[in-house]
Formats: C-alpha cells, structure tokens, sequence
C-alpha cells in the first residue's frame, strides 16, 4: 500500500511531486515552487514552505539550511478590503 505525504494542502503538492522535481533538476525552492505550483494557494506558502523546503533539501542532499524562501509577490492591483469582505457597497 502506498502512501501519499502531502506537503502542500492548497495546490495537493505531494512529498512524491517535490521528489520528482528535483530529479529533473529543479533544486532550489523557487524552482520547485514554479513547477509543481506549492506555495501558491490560499495559504501562500504559510503552511508548507518549511516542509517543502526540508524536502527539496534531502532530495537534493543538501543541508536544510542553505534553503532559501521563495520570493512574495503581491497582487498586481491592490484588491479593496470590501470586496474580500463580500460588502455590496460600492
């Protein structure tokens, strides 16, 4: 029986999916992030940057700490509090 870890619950990014990743030569976070679209959901990588980056280590063989976070980035256009909000004031 199989056993799927996943690393990232928004996006369904796998333990599996990081490892693959990496294999083809994705072997930094930013990389992987980019490939297997981690990091990119509701949360924004509040929840799974830590394990993914412990994993692209040991997939890679590198130590944990020469991992660096992906790069934030804001919305393109600001986005007003009320229509996160759901207020039909306009």
């Amino acid at each position: 029986m199989s056993r799927k870890v996943i690393l990232c619950r928004c996006e369904d990014v796998t333990l599996a999916d990081v490892q693959h990743a990496v294999k083809l030569g994705h072997a930094d976070v930013e990389e992987v992030k980019r490939y297997t679209g981690f990091g990119t959901g509701p949360c924004q990588g509040k929840e799974c940057l830590r394990e993914v980056a412990r994993a692209v280590a040991a997939a890679a063989g590198r130590p944990p700490g020469d991992m660096t976070p992906f790069t934030a980035r804001p919305p393109l256009v600001p986005t007003e509090l009320a229509m996160l909000a759901g207020s039909d004031t306009e």
